[in-house]
């Protein structure tokens, strides 16, 4: 199964994770792979994201780790590089889209309009982040922007939290949804691995039990 049927197939809650210091990433990972939650997003908004997600992917073989924060033609070379298995844009350009195409590596871009969509998909795309989810109206926002594009897979993001994480992946169109309240800068910032354990378990315990 390559990682973009492994994901669509997951249904799950991935951490957005905002890694200041590479030295906690290890630490972090093992936190939320012994929590149950395996798929991780590394952003790329600090100098020690891409030294992170190489820690990750040397110490933690668990887990699945993503990019996040994708936004330029480099950003795509340095995902080609990295060889991750996915990466995340917060939105999409035609440039980005081709570049990632291109690179062969398997990119899940931003959209919050259906301009946007129809543009994904006449490159390609049928598979997206619906970011920043609440801002952008929320649940019922994206019920109808799916309605008109029934063959796409979208992955909420912005706004969602451990309480309304559920109500997202009960949507058919839902593969996933991704959230920084798992790690929060604060918690990662803090060393407070036990508390991100404690949600990665309460999560999983929850998805589980709705047998979404």
């Amino acid at each position: 199964m390559n990682p973009m049927d492994a994901l669509i197939a997951s249904r799950t809650v991935i951490p957005v994770l905002t890694i200041s210091r590479a030295s906690d990433a290890v630490l972090l990972a093992r936190a939320l792979v012994r929590g149950g939650i395996h798929i991780l997003e590394v952003t790329l908004r600090t100098p020690a994201a891409a030294e992170a997600v190489a820690l990750i992917q040397a110490e933690v073989p668990e887990a699945t780790v993503a990019l996040g924060t994708v936004m330029t033609e480099a950003d795509v070379a340095l995902a080609h590089r990295l060889n991750v298995g996915l990466s995340f844009s917060p939105g999409a350009t035609p440039a980005l889209l081709k570049a990632a195409r291109d690179a062969r590596i398997t990119l899940i871009p931003g959209i919050q309009t259906a301009s946007d969509l129809m543009m994904a998909a006449e490159l390609g795309y049928h598979v997206v982040k619906f970011f920043p989810a609440m801002p952008a109206g929320g649940l019922a926002a994206l019920k109808a922007l799916a309605a008109p594009f029934p063959q796409t897979r979208f992955c909420p993001t912005g706004g969602i939290d451990e309480f309304s994480a559920t109500q997202w992946l009960a949507l058919p169109c839902v593969f996933a949804v991704g959230g920084s309240w798992l790690a929060t800068p604060q918690d990662i910032e803090q060393g407070n691995w036990a508390a991100i354990e404690q949600k990665a378990g309460r999560i999983k315990n929850l998805l589980s039990s709705r047998a979404l």
